[in-house]
């Protein structure tokens, strides 16, 4: 969002910012919060919850380092629509909405930034929720584990390993399943050599995961 603007401008605008440690599992805002603050994720992973009125929670989405979360709502000033927890001991950068309107006004480049953004992340979400919609909870666990892989990968032999530890209870939150499911579907896509794991950590074999995603 801020590479159009050029290094003197960065050095200006700096102070504007701050960085927060937070600890593993620790609250960054709760759903419903006003949204004072955008978040810019700074080192390891932040999760972003939703939570329903029964009491459960689904995991929306997983960000990683130099990732931006809850941007239109800030620019909105509209209550945070959920909760964002630390993932792992983790840091994030933070601009107050009102700091953050100065610099719009001041580097226009950062609207054009902006809108481009929000564009990209309106299309993520529609496509996600077209596969928690339509699709078999086989296929948007594979989705799940591509889109992972993608955003988040190293290079593991054959296979990309997603870069953090993931539980299959996180997975089954984020495709709105049960753990027990989850469980017998990572079991079947491993005794197919799709995804491999070790210690908390998962592989996946992309082109095997897009092959299955287009049976």
């Amino acid at each position: 969002m801020f590479s159009g603007i050029n290094d003197d401008g960065l050095s200006e605008i700096s102070s504007f910012f701050k960085v927060v440690d937070f600890k593993n599992d620790q609250f960054i805002f709760m759903e419903g919060d006003p949204s004072d603050w955008l978040y810019i994720v700074s080192t390891n992973k932040v999760k972003m919850i939703k939570h329903s009125e029964s009491g459960k929670d689904t995991i929306v989405e997983i960000k990683s380092p130099g990732e931006i979360f809850c941007c239109a709502t800030v620019l909105d000033n509209k209550p945070y629509p959920e909760s964002a927890q630390s993932k792992g001991a983790s840091s994030t950068i933070n601009i107050r909405r009102r700091d953050l309107l100065k610099l719009i006004d001041r580097y226009p480049v950062l609207k054009a930034a902006i809108a481009n953004y929000l564009n990209e992340k309106l299309t993520d979400a529609y496509d996600m929720l077209q596969h928690l919609s339509t699709e078999i909870v086989e296929r948007r666990i594979a989705s799940v584990l591509l889109k992972l892989s993608e955003k988040a990968g190293i290079d593991d032999s054959d296979f990309r390993k997603i870069d953090f530890p993931l539980t299959r209870k996180e997975i089954a939150e984020m495709v709105g399943s049960s753990t027990e499911t989850c469980i017998r579907t990572m079991s079947k896509l491993q005794k197919q050599g799709i995804v491999k794991s070790s210690k908390g950590s998962i592989s996946v074999n992309e082109e095997a995961l897009i092959r299955f995603l287009e049976q």
